[in-house]
This record gives C-alpha cells, sequence and structure tokens, in this order.
C-alpha cells in the first residue's frame, strides 16, 4: 500500500485533463493517474522512485470518473493489494494516455526551442543580421511548418529550414571574431566570452590586455557585442574576421 507517501495534490474526478497510464489485463481495465513528464522520464528509465510519478495514490478502473479497481480483481490480476508495486507494473507494461493539453504544451514549447535555435543560429543573409523571432514565426505559418512531436527540436532544424528557405531568406552562419579586453576588464569579463561560443585562441597580453578568437552562431552577434559593450563601458574591440584573417597569430 502506500503507507507513509506524501502526495502534493489530489485528484479530482472531475478534473478533464489528466494523464494516464492504462494497462488492460484478463479483460480489465487498470489506470493511475500520472504527472507526465515523470511518467515519460521513468518509461525511458530516468527515473525510478514510482512515487515521484503518481499524482493520485489508487489504482482505476476508470480514472476519469473516479472509479475504482476493485480488490479482488487486483488480487486475482496481479497478486498483490500492493498500489505501489501495482502501479509500477501498469507503467512498465501499459501505455501512457496524455493529455492533449499536455501535448499541446509541449508541441508549444519545443516550436518555441526550435525557433530560438534557428533565430540563434541562422542570419539573414541579405543583411547578414538574423531574423526576428517574429518574423519567424509568420514564416513558420506561411510555410505550413508543423512540429513533429516524436523528434527533439535539434533534430528537426534542417528539415525546417529547408521549408523555410521558401518563403524566407536565410541560411546557418558562424562568424569568427576578434575580441581585445582592455587591462581594466579583461580578468572580470574574459570568462564571459567563453559562454558565448569557441575559443579558437587566446592569450594574455603584457599590458593586462586579452585577446582572443571567438567562433560563435552568426545570430547572436549583436547580443554578444550589446552585452561586452556595455559591461566594459565601451572598453572592448570586436573585429568580424574573414577567412583570410584567420591565419592571424594572436
Amino acid at each position: 500500500m502506500f503507507s507513509g507517501i506524501k502526495f502534493t495534490k489530489r485528484y479530482e474526478p472531475e478534473k478533464i485533463h489528466i494523464n494516464l497510464a492504462r494497462l488492460k489485463k484478463n479483460g480489465k481495465n487498470y489506470e493511475i493517474v500520472v504527472d507526465p513528464d515523470n511518467a515519460v522520464a521513468f518509461k525511458e528509465g530516468k527515473m525510478n522512485d514510482i512515487r515521484e510519478v503518481l499524482s493520485a495514490e489508487h489504482i482505476f478502473e476508470n480514472a476519469k470518473k473516479g472509479i475504482f479497481s476493485p480488490k479482488m480483481d487486483l488480487q486475482s490480476t496481479f497478486g498483490t493489494l500492493d498500489e505501489e508495486e501495482i502501479a509500477e507494473f501498469i507503467l512498465r507494461k501499459g501505455d501512457l494516455q496524455l493529455s492533449s493539453k499536455y501535448r499541446d504544451e509541449k508541441q508549444a514549447e519545443k516550436k518555441r526551442r526550435v525557433l530560438e535555435i534557428i533565430h540563434r543560429n541562422a542570419i539573414n543573409p541579405q543583411n547578414n543580421l538574423p531574423h526576428p523571432i517574429i518574423r519567424l514565426e509568420n514564416a513558420f505559418e506561411e510555410a505550413k511548418i508543423r512540429i513533429d512531436d516524436k523528434r527533439t527540436a535539434e533534430d528537426q532544424v534542417q528539415d525546417i529550414l529547408k521549408k523555410l528557405k521558401h518563403v524566407l531568406p536565410i541560411r546557418i552562419e558562424n562568424k569568427t571574431l576578434q575580441i581585445h579586453l582592455i587591462e581594466r576588464y579583461a580578468k572580470k569579463h574574459y570568462k564571459l566570452i567563453h559562454n558565448y561560443g569557441k575559443i579558437i585562441k587566446e592569450n594574455w597580453l603584457d599590458d593586462g590586455c586579452y585577446l582572443c578568437l571567438l567562433e560563435i552562431p552568426a545570430g547572436i552577434y549583436l547580443d554578444l557585442v550589446d552585452d561586452l559593450s556595455r559591461k566594459t563601458h565601451g572598453g572592448v574591440e570586436i573585429k568580424v574576421m574573414s577567412s583570410k584573417d584567420l591565419n592571424f597569430q594572436i
């Protein structure tokens, strides 16, 4: 039984949007009410405490109607009345029935992630600037782009870019920057530079200044310039390097 388990919320049968794990066994239907994110993590082996998954402490015949499974059925089907053990069996062997509300929220979250990746890594080749998020959102609608629930945001980006190119000038591009921090701000802010991208080369100069070559996604170039300029009060020089410049030794 679920002795000693504390639930953060009580299950309300009249609640419309519930997430279930469901198992049919011996002609009977068994359901548990679950936290969707934790249930997915449990099914993927990323979590092993069933108590973190459950949103209600009962085994149901019909959770939406609040009908409990008879103890006689639990005993004959599972050989036990330990609801924690039964719940774990249902989750491992059964199917997740995720609410439309949850699926919509996850799809919206994944769409935001895709938009962020494209905004960060892509530019408009006509002006070498990133497309604003709102412009990308409008292009998604125009290109009739749909987010695939079964793929990660990262895995979908290339396919989505191919569709976007029909309605928007866009390409993925990196920039390599030469950044020179004056001595006054060098030790305080050089780590900030590391957070923006990949350091290709770096050097501390005799006068205490910091010099580096940094590779970043083109879409965040203006963010970096603005961030460093504000925090160093202009005590930084940033140069976009061409391919021929990359032989420069620092």
